[in-house]
């Protein structure tokens, strides 16, 4: 080959190296860019790890590409961001702005000055494992903030739902050198494609079981609005009756309100969380005709309660009762007083069942679908008390029940871009004062951001 001739290959081979040099410098992370919440948002939408500048010294650059790759190669949504004490930094709003900021749903852990803290989208990981999870961190007293954050990521990426996101690319810690842009340029189309494809097989497959958890709740769903309706076919009352006044009349509208928004609901209805706001509707719907029955009767009216935990079709409760599950502890359960007086006869109550593969089970030894069904009735404050040491409590608590949140829609999934749309009260934060940055990482109480 003469010089004329390798001139003119090397000439489109270094242009080539130049062009693929300026992309990846377009991509890079920009770890260690001139800090500012703005920056940290930019840097943590491309790649999984953020130090600002000013917190070089907590976390060497060595230390925080390999920080990332873990994350990467366990292709979980969490996001780690080392933070000077600064103005910028406000403790007390930090995870929810960052949140915010980034825009993508998952578990942000931050290094704020000497001060830990975590926050999570709930569809990624639940409140109490949050909470928990941060606590063990703090209380574990690593010397170095490496240590402390390899050991958040290690358990993290355990229990962590979803995947990482598309806009982090390959594997890989806080920026590209020259070998891994040459190395882009070749294998983007591949490695591209390969994990792209492996990112919608994943989300088809998570589709896929929705929609079949779906199907068998619809059935338990269909029940209660039949059910109800046929309550309000038996109800003998005509709002221009003799006797009827405007409060009545009222009630029965709210009752035929709530029948109507039920059946809208369900049909509207794509995911299992989203028949939370079915059994809510009926829920309303049953004490409004309770309400309307003691107006009729001339009884004092009832006090608002929620349903019978046994079966919420057997409408409001009126006492709480002492009672434990097969195999399971004591807990205090709302019954009506059919049931309450089954009880007291030393007789079960008149549960409600579901079909599972295993025959029919009361509704709380069932499938996690079953928990936004139950929270629509029973609140998700009230509920998780209610089902402690139960099959469905168990099942509700993990990172990947369905609606585990007692959401309709239960947000956005683990990577997923949602932008600003969260609600910051289900962001779970994890423990301590001031936002939860507690000194030296290390202990504090319960406390939000």
């Amino acid at each position: 080959m003469n010089t004329a001739t390798r001139r003119a290959l090397i000439g489109p081979v270094l242009l080539l190296v130049a062009a693929l040099l300026a992309v990846a410098a377009a991509m890079a992370p920009g770890a260690r860019a001139a800090g500012g919440l703005d920056d940290a948002a930019a840097a943590l939408k491309k790649g999984p790890v953020y130090v600002d500048p000013r917190a070089s010294g907590q976390l060497s650059t060595a230390e925080a590409d390999a920080l990332a790759k873990k994350i990467k190669d366990a292709n979980k949504p969490i996001f780690v961001a080392v933070l000077p004490r600064a103005a910028e930094y406000q403790p007390g709003t930090l995870l929810r702005d960052l949140r915010t900021k980034v825009g993508i749903s998952g578990v942000y852990a931050v290094e704020l000055g000497n001060g830990f803290n975590a926050g999570a989208d709930p569809r990624v990981m639940s409140r109490s494992s949050v909470q928990n999870l941060v606590g063990a961190v703090k209380r574990s007293q690593y010397p170095t903030v490496a240590q402390r954050l390899n050991s958040f990521v290690d358990t993290a990426d355990q229990s962590a739902n979803g995947y990482a996101p598309d806009s982090w690319g390959g594997t890989g810690g806080t920026g590209f050198d020259t070998g891994t842009a040459v190395g882009l340029g070749v294998l983007v189309v591949v490695g591209g494609g390969g994990a792209y494809a492996l990112a919608r097989r994943n989300r088809r497959r998570r589709e896929e079981a929705e929609r079949a958890a779906l199907e068998d709740l619809r059935v338990v769903v269909d029940e209660d609005i039949t059910a109800f309706g046929e309550e309000l076919d038996r109800l003998d009352f005509s709002p221009g009756e003799p006797g009827a006044d405007e409060a009545m009349r009222t009630d029965y509208s709210l009752a035929l309100d709530a029948y109507e928004n039920a059946k809208s609901a369900m049909a509207a209805a794509r995911h299992p969380g989203d028949v939370q706001a079915v059994t809510q509707a009926l829920e309303e719907g049953r004490f409004a005709l309770a309400t309307l029955a003691a107006r009729r009767e001339g009884r004092p009216l009832p006090e608002r309660r929620v349903p019978c935990f046994f079966d919420p079709r057997h409408g409001p409760s009126v006492v709480d009762v002492a009672w434990a599950p097969q195999g399971g502890a004591e807990r205090t359960v709302p019954v009506c007083a059919a049931d309450k007086s089954r009880l007291d006869d030393g007789r079960e109550p008149l549960a409600r069942t579901v079909r599972t593969e295993s025959g029919d089970r009361p509704y709380w030894d069932a499938g996690p679908a079953y928990g936004p069904w139950a929270g629509g009735y029973f609140g998700g404050g009230l509920l998780p008390g209610l089902l402690v040491g139960t099959v469905l409590g168990n099942l509700m608590t993990a990172p990947h029940a369905y609606g585990a949140d007692f959401g309709g829609p239960a947000g956005a999934d683990g990577g997923d871009f949602s932008g600003a749309d969260f609600n910051p009260d289900d962001f779970s934060g994890g423990f301590g004062d001031g936002g939860g940055f507690d000194g030296g990482g290390f202990g504090g109480g319960d406390g939000g951001f």
